[in-house]
């Protein structure tokens, strides 16, 4: 391991280990992630572990990849995308591989191949409703050693506390019918559930398999602030605006490598290019104030009510956008938490009556804000940050967190990021690493700074192409072809044979023509030609045709070949018609 573990978080790690199947159950936020993988690296050492099959939800793969690299030095590949491709990433070879519960079902004969020495099962919850397919298939994978981890494992009913046990240790608790008679407490005329008893002698038959401790209990060896970025999954719908953007960028950086110059009006294009790549990874309303495509509104709200099961609990929500956290807004109504909605359109008398519903409302658990409340703002009665979307400006997030993690804070702040995967903002968390700010709060300035120039621009421009370039390919990168329905496993249809060839040859004439057109325009410029001297006029036909000079003699014999085939396969086709 290449990190100091907390007491608390050793002790979770060698009880794994020594238990080879094993519940942790420690509250959200005390680092179950990092107690796991410890526990693996010592079972690789002891026991001869050597596949480690990792399950979670899609939006925290790329958090365990990441996790891993920090703390171990194992490879870690994150398996995704349609079938035929994630069958090959199965046959990756590596340490650790990731996947999402999703697509088990789809994969099982998959994972049954990789035969894994260890599963992980990470927020758990997901196997909760025992008659699910995700649960069903989930408890077909078998393995000799595994892992659930999950922050809520006893306050769940006695039926989903089963199912995630049963897992682990499929005769640990009994059959549930027998379980649920020997601790649930019934009304005798409706049948109702009305309370449960012998709760003591589950935790007793759990104990050897079950590690749990609070908050409160390890409050002393917590960090003050532990950050964790979520990554989610853009939609099909997302992803169109974001890839159109792409492409206005790509076009603007390539001229800049070309000339080092631009134009005002290029610089003011790429400002918005960049803006709208980034509403895009938020939600499609942003971008058009219509649609409403995307997956980070419904993270945040799995995420809050786990969140919120601890009382007292209070978290902020930062979005850059006014839309986007009125979208939050729309959300919270449906949800039984009190909350408070700040922005630049909220007068400044009226601010201090928000902060002090956040402070003193024991109800209002959430405040959402724009930026407006990421200066001069004391918000820590909460000590949960949530970032929306990442500002480009690393000081700007620090702003953010900084109002919640200061003096007066006496709990331990959680930060948590969400990342549209594969998209501007997973380049910019690439490259940035949230310590300078590389952009110099260029975008972040306002309208007045958008035409730069000199050492500025050249900055600014270099910073431009590397993040874009550091944008992680994934299957999103292009809208696939086929009906929206189309999910991610399910096989595309594919082209017509020899198609490939084809494209190819359309793709390489379309851009002679381009190049025909730019030397053209080229030669005009320059008043070396003119089209009158390129056009010749048949005397017999009249008609008019475009004289084009030939290349050198060597040129022209290594296409010969290539318009002898051509002609052959005219000559076919005429044939079989005939």
């Amino acid at each position: 391991m290449r990190t100091d573990l907390y007491p608390y978080q050793r002790e979770a790690a060698l009880f794994a280990a020594r238990a080879g199947r094993v519940l942790i159950g420690d509250d959200m936020g005390l680092g179950k992630t990092v107690e796991a993988i410890a526990a693996v690296e010592i079972m690789a050492q002891e026991f001869g572990v050597a596949k480690v099959l990792i399950i979670c939800p899609a939006s925290l793969k790329y958090q365990w990849k990441q996790e891993i690299e920090r703390f171990c030095d194992r490879q870690a590949c994150v398996v995704e995308g349609l079938f035929h491709k994630r069958r090959e990433l199965y046959r990756n070879g590596s340490f650790f591989t990731i996947v999402n519960y999703d697509v088990i079902w789809r994969d099982l004969e998959l994972i049954e191949r990789l035969c894994p020495d260890m599963v992980i099962l990470d927020e758990a919850q997901r196997i909760k409703n025992w008659t699910t397919r995700t649960a069903r298939s989930v408890k077909r994978i078998g393995s000799p050693y595994a892992m659930v981890l999950t922050g809520t494992p006893l306050e769940n009913r006695l039926e989903d506390l089963h199912s995630i046990v049963e897992f682990i240790d499929r005769q640990r608790l009994g059959p549930l019918f027998r379980f649920l008679d020997n601790h649930q407490m019934r009304e005798e005329e409706s049948g109702k559930v009305v309370g449960y008893r012998n709760l003591k002698r589950i935790s007793e038959t759990l104990a050897p398999i079950l590690i749990r401790r609070k908050r409160e209990t390890v409050l002393r060896q917590l960090p003050e602030r532990m950050d964790k970025n979520f990554f989610v999954a853009m939609t099909r719908e997302q992803m169109v605006p974001h890839e159109e953007n792409k492409e206005i960028v790509a076009r603007i950086v390539a001229k800049w490598r070309r000339y080092k110059f631009l134009t005002e009006a290029d610089q003011q294009r790429l400002m918005i290019a960049l803006q709208r790549m980034r509403m895009a990874c938020d939600n499609t309303y942003l971008v058009d104030k219509e649609t409403r495509s995307g997956q980070k509104l419904s993270e945040l709200q799995t995420f809050l009510r786990e969140v919120f099961e601890e009382p007292g609990i209070k978290a902020v929500v930062f979005s850059e956008w006014h839309l986007m956290t009125s979208l939050v807004v729309e959300m919270l109504e449906h949800e039984p938490w009190g909350y408070v909605h700040l922005h630049g359109g909220v007068p400044s008398k009226k601010r201090k009556d928000l902060i002090r519903a956040l402070h003193e409302d024991p109800d209002c658990r959430v405040f959402v804000s724009t930026d407006a409340g990421g200066l001069g703002l004391n918000l820590q009665a909460a000590s949960v940050v949530i970032n929306m979307d990442l500002p480009w400006n690393p000081a700007r997030l620090e702003q953010r967190i900084g109002r919640i993690h200061r003096l007066g804070q006496h709990r331990p702040v959680r930060v948590v990021n969400f990342v549209s995967e594969g998209t501007i903002e997973h380049g910019m968390l690439s490259i940035l690493s949230f310590k300078q700010s590389l952009f110099a709060g260029v975008l972040d300035a306002g309208q007045d700074t958008v035409f730069l120039g000199g050492p500025r621009l050249k900055r600014f421009m270099e910073t431009v192409e590397t993040v874009t370039g550091a944008i992680p390919q994934t299957d999103h990168e292009a809208p696939p072809p086929g009906p929206a329905t189309e999910r991610e496993g399910e096989p595309r249809p594919a082209g017509p044979p020899g198609a490939e060839p084809w494209q190819e040859l359309l793709t390489t004439g379309a851009a002679f023509l381009g190049a025909l057109g730019k030397t053209v325009s080229g030669l005009q410029g320059e008043g070396k030609a003119d089209l009158g001297t390129l056009l010749e006029t048949d005397p017999r036909t009249g008609k008019s045709y475009l004289r084009i000079p030939l290349p050198e003699k060597e040129a022209i014999q290594s296409a010969l070949p290539a318009i002898s085939s051509i002609l052959d396969l005219v000559k076919k086709l005429g044939d079989s018609k005939g």
